[in-house]
């Protein structure tokens, strides 16, 4: 049987078929230009950025942190460079804890080691390179090398490292640098000195690594770096140097700062030395001090404990922090509030007979002195003047007076975390106490304030600028420890801008009255044995602070007491006397009567200063055991001494 076809049925259905194909084929190439369009023209920019990305990688370039030196340019802070095997735990390939014992095989690491890796991982990302060893020896870098094929993950790195070549001398001053933790990491990043920071791992905890940062830090560079296709560099294509850290260079003597330090030995106590004409810090001694070194890399578990636990608080910044009652220190500054308000006349007499009573409470004064007048009090050191002197200006007036001075206030030193202390008034208790009964100022709490007790809570700091002020004329200079800054690149030295000095408005006569009573301090009061043969006239304070409250039926007794229960010993003090050069606040914590501890510091301090002299050894070991007076020995000269210094070399 013949089928019948109908052609052009057939046809009509190739047609479409054909169609169909062209249209798909005519639609992929169309798809094809436009992705090549779209690659090729529109997006050319950006892909081109990316297979270069792709094909180099920036390197940040860690600039030198800058130096730290003290007035004369003795190095306190430097940088040296070392070997350092580091691990990125996310490319091991393996658990850490193998790779840490198969590196264990080729080159030596400690349990120390381990604890600060696991300390530095905790706080890091997996991605990022942390130190398992520092300080390779060239013979470690060469045996890990031929092992290196081992060990994916592993790298050996150069890297720079911070060094304090004088260790425990001046480390609350200079502080010390450490690795950023995530808090600082995010601060960073939220900053515009996030950029500045790419590469960097450390930077300043305390002192003035920390409060000169950005001019240390320096600006980073970068490289730019071909890199194959395992990630391997293969050659530099380009590269911007990293511009060094500023150098800083302090206000302080460190050969004083070393010689105060020695003298204290294992006593606790603070010093601050200030030139009174333009506020720079010539001395800041805080002990006991610590290490600095120590937390370069990561401080260990068992230093961190001995030094945190420590009844002695060796990190406390004593001279900053610490606060106390400043005793009878405080007197000269009453009595020059006394004339300046006119609660006091110069010739003013005040009859004590060794005690005062106010409102049924019998305030001890030790000994009758019969009648003083405002010189007699200061070198005589009476407390019945002072009571009665509190309690007619009261405590608002003493308040207004002292702020001024800087007494409760914030210097302003460049040195971070200053503590503020306390300088009362019915303002201040009203806002710091809760209960109704509490908030109210009692009469009798005015008395003690007069003789540096009571609520008065003062740095070491505060007291010296305070004296500093006084030995001024009643100019006040902001104290300051940070002399200049020399340019990296130029290295320049260029003196660092300081706040104007503030006049008081103090009448003259008045503030020559109280310096002349402080002259009689050194020259007929309780200090006169200590500044015996001195070649400079000085003016000065004895003060003894409590450290714990005695009852009023009870007498104070040392040798009951436990060592951190017994008096502070103080001390004030300016020289010369027509033309001061240098004030001193100085104290010796639960060390007794003022001229029998602190006062021998400070007369070294100013014979050093003024007279160019250093006391003997057998001067120095007295001092330490506390059983110093006038100096003993055969002094030397300071030129001879610190020439004999050792270097400050790392």
């Amino acid at each position: 049987m013949t089928e019948l076809r109908n052609v052009e049925a057939e046809l009509m259905r190739f047609r479409i078929r054909l169609a169909v194909v062209a249209l798909a084929v005519l639609l992929a190439f169309g798809l094809l230009g436009w992705r090549l369009y779209q690659l090729q023209v529109a997006r050319h920019d950006e892909l081109a950025r990316q297979a270069e990305s792709n094909r180099t990688a920036v390197v940040p370039v860690v600039p030198h942190r800058g130096q730290i030196t003290d007035r004369h340019g003795v190095v306190l802070a430097t940088n040296y460079k070392a070997y350092t095997l580091e691990i990125t735990p996310s490319r091991t390939g393996r658990g850490i804890d193998d790779t840490i014992d198969a590196i264990a095989q080729v080159i030596e690491v400690t349990p120390r080691d381990r604890r600060r890796f696991k300390r530095l991982r905790e706080d890091s990302r997996s991605f990022e390179s942390l130190p398992i060893r520092t300080r390779l020896t060239d013979e470690e870098v060469a045996r890990f090398a031929a092992q290196r094929y081992r060990f994916p993950g592993v790298e050996i790195k150069a890297r720079l490292f911070r060094n304090y070549p004088l260790g425990e001398t001046g480390a609350h001053v200079i502080g010390y640098i450490g690795r950023i933790n995530p808090k600082e990491k995010e601060r960073i990043e939220d900053s515009d000195d996030a950029a500045n920071y790419r590469g960097t791992d450390h930077i300043g905890k305390l002192g003035i690594e920390a409060s000169y940062e950005k001019l240390l830090h320096g600006t980073t560079g970068w490289e730019q770096m071909e890199t194959s296709a395992g990630g391997r560099a293969v050659r530099r294509l380009g590269s911007h140097p990293a511009t060094p850290g500023e150098a800083i260079r302090l206000t302080i003597d460190i050969h004083l700062q070393k010689l105060v330090e020695d003298m204290y030995g294992e006593r606790r106590g603070a010093l601050v030395a200030i030139d009174p004409t333009n506020g720079e810090v010539l001395a800041f001694v805080s002990k006991p001090s610590f290490d600095p070194n120590l937390f370069v890399e990561g401080i260990d578990h068992e230093s961190w404990d001995e030094l945190n636990n420590s009844i002695d608080k060796p990190l406390l910044n004593r001279g900053l922090r610490g606060t106390y009652p400043p005793g009878s220190t405080y007197k000269p500054f009453m009595g020059l509030a006394a004339l300046e308000t006119g609660k006091r006349a110069p010739g003013s007499v005040t009859m004590d007979g060794g005690s005062w009573t106010f409102g049924g409470h019998t305030f001890r004064s030790g000994h009758a002195l019969g009648p003083v007048d405002l010189h007699r009090s200061i070198v005589k050191s009476s407390n019945v003047y002072y009571y009665q002197l509190a309690n007619d200006m009261g405590v608002n007036a003493i308040h207004d007076f002292m702020k001024p001075l800087g007494f409760g206030q914030i210097t302003g030193i460049d040195l971070p975390g200053e503590a503020r202390g306390v300088l009362p008034s019915t303002d201040w208790k009203r806002t710091t106490y809760r209960r109704p009964e509490q908030q109210k100022w009692y009469a009798g709490e005015t008395i003690s304030l007069g003789i540096g007790q009571g609520y008065n809570n003062f740095t070491i700091l505060q007291l010296a600028s305070a004296t500093a002020t006084l030995a001024a004329g009643g100019v006040r200079h902001v104290p300051h420890l940070v002399k200049a800054r020399q340019d990296a690149v130029s290295l320049q030295l260029h003196e660092l801008p300081q706040p104007a000095a503030q006049p008081l408005g103090y009448r003259p006569e008045h503030v020559a009255l109280v310096r002349r009573a402080m002259v009689g301090v050194t020259q007929e009061g309780t200090s006169r044995a200590v500044f015996a043969g001195a070649p400079y006239l000085s003016g000065g304070k004895t003060g003894t602070a409590q450290a714990v409250t005695i009852g009023q039926k009870s007498r104070y007794n040392a040798a009951k007491l436990a060592e951190h229960q017994r008096d502070h010993s103080l001390y004030i003090a300016f020289a010369p006397a027509e033309q001061p050069r240098i004030a001193v606040a100085a104290i010796v914590e639960n060390a007794g009567f003022g001229a029998a501890h602190a006062a021998p510091l400070v007369r070294r301090v100013m014979d050093y200063w003024l007279a160019g002299v250093y006391p003997s050894e057998a001067d120095i070991a007295a001092l330490q055991r506390g059983q110093a007076s006038a100096p003993i020995g055969t002094p030397r000269r300071v030129a001879e001494v610190t020439a004999a210094a050792p270097s400050a070399a790392p």
